[in-house]
């Protein structure tokens, strides 16, 4: 059985949450404190899933966030009535791996929920040595050799490192790339990877213009290699 851990003060949220994810077979733990789930972070942690409300009594949910992933790498799903893009986007540079706005539809919540835990039976990388820069995709942070946080990844910067990790060594077109993270549903351009690739090499390389890492393949795309 999976537990998951409910972080959020509207009780009738929390009664609608925990009745229908124990339906679906999962154990929950309720905290509707913020400084309380902080004061359990070493019993919060060892949770399979963990759903964080951002506005909290006594201790926000991007604090709460923040204290998590200086521990853990338990996935976390922010609800919070602020969608606005520039909230969504903070709580995921915190760490957060999903991020949905209140009001929200049930099925929704569920399917994410169970998208989360299923990704975190798979393997993956917590970080990546690349030159003199580490990069930790749990914080979404870079860190060079003096222990500085040089960049703070965005979350489709992070998707986009992890996809040439798994392809290393061999070209992907930009057309994968595109299908791979935004989808056949969204339609940016050819140019929007190559931005993502300029951001790398100032980055990553010494010298940006002669790349020892992300290289271009003319016509065709990208290698990665390490």
């Amino acid at each position: 059985m999976m537990n998951i851990c409910l972080i959020e003060d509207e009780e009738n949220i929390v009664e609608l949450i925990r009745l229908n994810l124990e339906l679906e077979g999962f154990k929950v733990r309720s905290f509707q404190n913020g400084m309380r789930a902080k004061e359990s972070i070493q019993e919060v942690i060892q949770f399979d899933l963990i759903i964080l409300d951002v506005m909290l009594p006594e201790y926000s949910g991007f604090d709460l966030c923040k204290d998590i992933r200086a521990l853990s790498d338990t996935p976390i799903l922010f609800l919070s009535a602020k969608g606005i893009a520039t909230d969504r986007i903070h709580g995921l540079k915190l760490g957060a791996n999903d991020y949905l706005a209140k009001p929200f539809d049930l099925e929704e919540l569920i399917l994410r929920i169970h998208n989360l835990v299923a990704k975190k039976t798979e393997h993956k990388i917590n970080n990546l040595q690349i030159g003199e820069v580490k990069v930790n995709f749990s914080s979404y942070e870079a860190v060079n050799t003096n222990g500085e946080i040089i960049h703070v990844f965005s979350k489709r910067e992070i998707e986009l490192l992890e996809l040439f990790y798994e392809f290393e060594g061999k070209v992907i077109s930009r057309d994968i790339i595109l299908d791979k993270l935004w989808g056949k549903d969204n339609f940016p351009t050819s140019r929007t990877i190559d931005n993502y690739i300029l951001t790398f090499r100032k980055i990553f390389e010494k010298k940006p213009k002669e790349p020892n890492f992300f290289h271009s393949v003319r016509g065709v795309g990208y290698r990665f290699t390490l």
